[in-house]
């Protein structure tokens, strides 16, 4: 079992509490009975976001939706699993969903996930939302850092150069300083 479901299902496994359902929900490998419980009325969270896991993960878009929702969900564990499945489920509306979550400014709270999705994902929206991201996070006083950290290190791993102004400008905020420097010299050289 990897990893990521083998945590999720332990997780979700309390949430359930001691119930049939949950237990042929993590059985069954028919993915049709998967995407039914998607539009079933009166799933609980718990059901609804296994079976978007295990689709994401068998590459059916039918997860896609439910997993965007996850991806913005309040809960930090919800994030980093639908992250994790939407990384693999290859949809192409992935990286502009996850642009659109990590640079809504009313949402900030929960963009760390939406920017590691899009740092990994390495799609051509993801080096622009990344810039606005990190652009609004160099206000003073700023409370996301860990979000602002994150496109850093995204920005610097994709090394494209269009994002050398706002690293440089990260420079003059000691919390980012640090890693402004080691993404900024995985840059290609100024010519």
């Amino acid at each position: 079992m990897d990893e990521e479901l083998r945590s999720l299902t332990e997780r979700l496994r309390g949430e359930a509490g001691a119930s049939v359902a949950y237990e042929h929900l993590v059985a069954t490998d028919d993915l049709d009975e998967l995407a039914a419980v998607l539009t079933a009325p009166g799933q609980p969270l718990w059901a609804r976001e296994l079976v978007a896991f295990r689709l994401g993960i068998a590459g059916d878009p039918r997860a896609f939706e439910a997993l965007v929702l996850l991806l913005n969900h309040r809960e930090p564990q919800r994030c980093a699993s639908a992250a994790y499945a939407l990384a693999r489920l290859g949809d192409p509306r992935t990286a502009r969903a996850a642009a659109a979550l990590a640079t809504n400014e009313l949402r900030v709270a929960y963009a760390l996930h939406p920017v590691r999705l899009l740092a990994a994902l390495r799609a051509p929206e993801a080096v622009p939302a990344l810039i606005t991201t990190l652009q609004r996070r160099l206000r003073p006083h700023d409370p996301y850092r860990r979000v602002a950290l994150a496109c850093i290190d995204g920005l610097g791993a994709m090394g494209d150069a269009r994002a050398r102004p706002a690293l440089t400008e990260a420079l003059a905020h000691p919390a980012l300083a640090e890693a402004a420097v080691h993404a900024l010299a995985r840059l290609p050289v100024e010519r």
